[in-house]
């Protein structure tokens, strides 16, 4: 089996793709210090695949950390690159910290990867690049440099390290991966999105309020010119993001390409904030109390995929709908509940 590294593999897409991975016939490798995971999803990982995980925890921004995994676990076929920081209002407010890890955990595996002879690079960029984008749904040739968020401008200044990195080295193989905004958790319901603190996320703050551990979801605007007045977003299940991660690996495989393939992600449809409250409500039976508070910083009003090129170059189309992704949400939820009543006792 071929051994792929995902840097950020115990995270929440990271840890999906890492089942994908091994359903695949990969052996994925985890590097991961767990500031934003937690040794649940590991265990998680374990009893869904039948296969203990392989972790390194170690902070993907260490060249020194990052050599000792490749010393260790390698030759590796290519990695996936997950590890970063991922949200919008709080790149606001901590903008250094995002720039130093977003850019500089990219930089290190790059330079360590030159090292080890590692060609084949996956790239997990974000919808965010492209800021408001002018013309919707938004394809991959428009403008990523209009990003809205430092969140949004650290994916801008990796794409181009990576274009960099490429022109300096032809041998280079890389897919981007431009994901909308993932959603969901596995079918089992033995991992899922676990933020760590208050959610920056709708979907876990959605879930969280459902079950009661908040009082109530704050919807952040409506006032935007869309037709409830909230935010639209193209929500995609993070099992079909998942799975585009092993359909890149395997173009890697099969051809070698004169530039970084940059692909979207998405379902190619926007849904409104509120439309995900009431699917929610609609499919399992539980209200979730709101308020309507001011517009957010960073944040724009809509943004959805055209997503005809990740059908034609991955062979990629999105299999689970938005109840399909509200419903694996509220598993996962009522998993943590369950399992965090037996562990108080």
């Amino acid at each position: 089996m071929k051994k792929v590294l995902v840097t950020g593999g115990a995270g929440f897409i990271g840890s999906h793709t890492c089942v994908e991975l091994l359903a695949s016939g990969y052996t994925p490798v985890i590097m991961d210090d767990l500031r934003n995971s937690h040794e649940r999803i590991l265990q998680g990982l374990a009893e869904i695949t039948g296969v203990p995980p392989i972790v390194h925890r170690a902070d993907c921004c260490d060249p020194a950390a990052m050599d000792r995994v490749f010393d260790t676990e390698g030759p590796f076929f290519g990695a996936i690159h997950f590890a970063a920081y991922k949200s919008v209002n709080e790149s606001v407010e901590r903008p250094l910290d995002y720039y130093e890890n977003n850019i500089g955990s990219l930089a290190t595996l790059l330079r360590v990867a030159a090292r080890h002879g590692l060609q084949h690079i996956v790239f997990s960029s974000s919808c965010a690049v492209y800021g408001q984008a002018k013309v919707l749904p938004v394809t991959e040739d428009a403008p990523a440099d209009k990003a809205n968020s430092p969140y949004g401008y650290t994916k801008v200044v990796c794409e181009q390290l990576l274009r960099d990195a490429k022109h300096s080295d032809p041998e280079l193989n890389i897919v981007i991966l431009r994901y909308f905004n993932p959603i969901g958790a596995h079918p089992s319901g033995l991992i899922g999105e676990l933020p760590v603190g208050i959610p920056n996320n709708l979907v876990p703050y959605v879930v969280q309020t459902a079950a009661g551990e908040r009082p109530s979801l704050t919807i952040y605007g409506d006032d935007y010119g869309t037709p409830d007045g909230t935010c639209q977003r193209d929500f995609i299940h993070v099992v079909d993001l998942a799975k585009a991660h092993v359909k890149a690996l395997d173009l890697l495989a099969s051809e070698q390409l004169s530039e970084c393939e940059v692909i979207n992600l998405g379902t190619g449809k926007a849904v409104s904030v509120l439309e995900v409250v009431r699917t929610f409500a609609q499919v399992t039976g539980v209200d979730v109390p709101y308020i309507i508070g001011p517009r957010r910083a960073g944040d724009v009003a809509t943004v959805h995929a055209e997503t005809s090129k990740s059908a034609r170059v991955l062979g990629w189309t999105c299999a689970y709908s938005l109840a399909d992704a509200l419903q694996d949400s509220w598993r996962w939820q009522r998993y943590l509940t369950a399992t965090a009543a037996v562990d108080r006792g």
